[in-house]
């Protein structure tokens, strides 16, 4: 059986708890490397899905 839990480490309480769940052997801890929209960047990436640009067209389209 599998459980997910989602623990947000902002609390003095969270952070114990997650730092005893890190001690137990049957427990397994996944954490993204990075923001949901940044993971999702590098799989559009890693896939083809996503644009080639420079840094000149880059910051036209960021100023515009």
């Amino acid at each position: 059986m599998e459980i997910t839990i989602k623990i947000d480490k902002r609390s003095k309480q969270a952070k114990v708890f997650y730092e005893y769940l890190k001690t137990l052997p049957f427990v397994e801890l996944k954490e993204p490397r990075y923001n949901e929209d940044t993971e999702k960047a590098i799989k559009e990436a890693k896939s083809g899905k996503s644009t080639k640009t420079n840094l000149e067209e880059f910051r036209k389209e960021l100023y515009s």
